[in-house]
């Protein structure tokens, strides 16, 4: 894929957020406190200063009703938008279409 997207897909933890806890009038601390986790963590993911794991994914799946593949597929298109802003193209094997 040589063209690369201009704008960083959502991230995940702005999907949680937007999409989860504001419609369900749902704090951070008490989605923490649901899940068993901590509030900082729960904000690390939410400011993007930590990603989705698949263990995450379980978590959040079990929690909202979601799939573990909705969570880790967000996560995936921001770390390969990520790295395709890094990527320096390779030419092709010779005899490769």
């Amino acid at each position: 894929m040589n063209k690369r997207m201009k704008r960083q897909p959502t991230l995940p933890g702005v999907i949680l957020l937007e999409e989860f806890l504001i419609p369900l009038g749902i704090s951070q601390s008490a989605f923490a406190r649901h899940i068993g986790w901590t509030q900082p963590k729960v904000n690390e993911i939410v400011t993007g200063k930590r990603g989705v794991t698949p263990e995450t994914a379980m978590v959040f799946a079990d929690a909202l009703n979601t799939t573990p593949q909705f969570w880790l597929n967000l996560q995936l298109a921001v770390d390969l938008w990520r790295a395709q802003q890094k990527h320096k193209s390779v030419k092709k094997l010779a005899g490769i279409a």
